[in-house]
């Protein structure tokens, strides 16, 4: 069994600690902004478009429902 000393095993830990730092920096980056990438994803999108209004359609006769009671 070789004795490893003090000093490489650091040298060791200190590179280990620096490549999960550099992946963890890299991982942060796509997700920070990610919600960005879906804004206008329905643009123009006529099925899109349909289930909008479908849905504006089911809150105003809710409204009116509650303005009833």
């Amino acid at each position: 069994m070789s004795m490893v000393s003090i000093e490489e095993r650091v040298t060791k830990l200190e590179g280990l600690v620096d490549e999960l730092r550099e992946r963890r920096a890299s991982a942060d980056i796509p997700w920070r902004d990610d919600w960005r990438s879906t804004v206008g994803m329905f643009a123009d999108d006529d099925v899109m478009q349909e289930i909008l209004d479908e849905a504006q359609r089911i809150r105003e006769a809710d409204r009116r429902q509650a303005d009833a009671c």
